[in-house]
């Protein structure tokens, strides 16, 4: 197991594909925040009841042809026909990404089953109204039992299951390449590559595909900064300029999903990755008959706010978050993610405080009148990195912003995203802080003050729009706020 730190955490270079024992997720620098190998597609014979119901359930199946879910039939045959598999898991729980896989089916069946009913009624042109408010033990017992032995909640989360554990390549010997990715599972038009379902995942795999890079460029510069009386300037730099370039590779990904998943198509897929947690189809929760000695469980639902691009640079780079109900939204769902990653996002913040990154690369104590001109213009360098970093966080999070208002808050009144957040404002209260962050920063290393320290035009004019989209983000999130009669200080 190669580790590119002296710290415990073990970071892959070598991701050991054909190891079934460990984990399917595991942080590397060659593919990042994706599973070590691709994700299982074909389940063992034992299953075959539960592939068949999955291959039959989508609205349109991948002969396309009409499914389970286009006329609400999904519920009769879970309840008369589909029987509980349970006693087949344990035999293959030394298969980690294989367990990984029935999580993933498993959760899909659960939240196809129980919110059935509120797609009927979407369809329908109507409210939401309520889910099946118990999830029956033939699949609440599996689901659980998978749950416990890949250390996932016993619900649909974003890694696991809905999107980084979903994907098959249709031509192995192509890659990764986007036209090559196809979904394992999905709920209405997804398995048909050109779908706005489909494209909505694929585009959220196609970031994720780039994410080596930023894992490399972390912990270089974390290792850069690991003795703070003599910094590696030069190395500190190189790894944020690595992580620089992978997130301006990830934001031009981010930035195809307005054609790859149209905004008029994704109200009617989204019924399906709601939760449980502070939504109105479970008032009370959800009954896992033979879990929980059958008291109600919550959960919250898929969310992309569950990756871990925007984490990791929020911990490396420190960016200090607001005290705010909306903050203690954010940290609930850290705990939705591979237990790897929550652990290497834990690692990084933990050791970037440790050996004062943020200090080391800013250096606003450090006078010019001591330095080499060589010196003096690799703190600048460094200065520009940091700030550029964070303005390429900006920009994921405006985006994500922009997303919400267009296929979201324009199309439903629906008060709280699939996760479980208030729709209007939770976003903002993390892009507002970024910004913020931004502000003071380049105040504090007197970006724009002319002299020596002077960062250039580059920055003037990125310090320029962040004041800018602060303005016209609190003029939008009032707007919203008012329309839906929100009071953005209570959120």
């Amino acid at each position: 197991m190669g580790s590119l730190d002296s710290t415990p955490f073990p970071v892959l270079d070598d991701t050991r594909p054909e190891d079934n024992s460990l984990p399917a997720f595991m942080v590397s620098t060659t593919r990042g925040f994706l599973p070590r190998a691709d994700p299982v597609a074909v389940l063992p014979a034992e299953f075959a009841p539960l592939e068949d119901i999955l291959s039959r359930m989508p609205v349109k199946k991948l002969d396309g042809t009409p499914g389970l879910l286009a006329s609400s039939q999904l519920g009769d045959i879970v309840d008369k026909e589909f029987p509980d598999l349970t006693e087949h898991i344990d035999k293959y729980k030394d298969n980690l990404p294989l367990m990984n896989a029935l999580y993933r089916d498993y959760s899909f069946l659960a939240s196809a089953y129980l919110l059935e009913p509120c797609h009927e009624r979407f369809v329908r042109g109507e409210g939401y109204g309520l889910g099946r408010q118990v999830l029956p033990r033939n699949i609440s017992l599996p689901i659980a039992r998978c749950a416990e032995l890949t250390g996932f909640k016993p619900w649909m989360e974003y890694a696991g299951s809905y999107a980084l554990y979903n994907y098959r390549l249709e031509d192995p010997a192509k890659g990764m390449e986007y036209s090559n990715i196809r979904l394992i599972r999905a709920f209405e038009h997804g398995l048909d590559p050109t779908s706005s379902e489909a494209g909505f995942v694929l585009v959220h795999i196609d970031m994720v595909k780039n994410t080596g890079p930023l894992v490399k460029g972390t912990m270089a510069a974390l290792r850069s900064s690991a003795n703070p009386s003599a910094v590696d300037r030069a190395a500190l730099n190189t790894g944020l300029a690595e992580i620089l370039g992978a997130l301006r590779t990830i934001n031009n990904t981010m930035e195809t999903m307005w054609d790859k998943s149209r905004p008029r198509s994704y109200t009617s897929f989204r019924t399906f990755i709601f939760g449980i947690t502070s939504q109105s189809m479970f008032p009370d929760g959800v009954v896992y008959e033979g879990v929980n000695n059958d008291e109600p469980m919550s959960f919250r639902g898929e969310s992309g706010a569950n990756d871990s691009i925007v984490p990791l640079m929020d911990n490396l780079l420190q960016v200090p978050m607001p005290d705010t109900p909306l903050t203690e939204i954010l940290k609930d769902f850290r705990s939705y993610r591979p237990s790897n990653h929550r652990q290497f996002l834990m690692h990084v913040k933990d050791r970037s405080l440790e050996v004062g990154l943020k200090r080391a690369a800013l250096a606003s104590e450090t006078g010019p009148a001591n330095l080499s001109a060589a010196e003096g213009e690799a703190i600048r360098e460094s200065r520009r990195l940091w700030l550029l970093i964070l303005h390429q966080v900006r920009d994921f999070r405006w985006r994500h912003w922009c997303f919400a208002r267009e296929y979201i808050l324009k199309r439903t009144s629906h008060p709280t995203a699939t996760g479980g957040s208030p729709i209007v404002t939770w976003l903002p209260n993390q892009l507002e802080a970024v910004l913020e962050e931004m502000e003071a920063l380049y105040g504090e290393v007197r970006g724009g003050a002319g002299g020596e320290w002077d960062l250039g035009e580059e920055l003037r004019d990125v310090m320029d729009l962040v004041s800018r989209q602060k303005h016209a983000l609190r003029k939008e999130v009032a707007k919203y706020c008012a329309e839906r009669g929100v009071n953005p200080q209570a959120a």
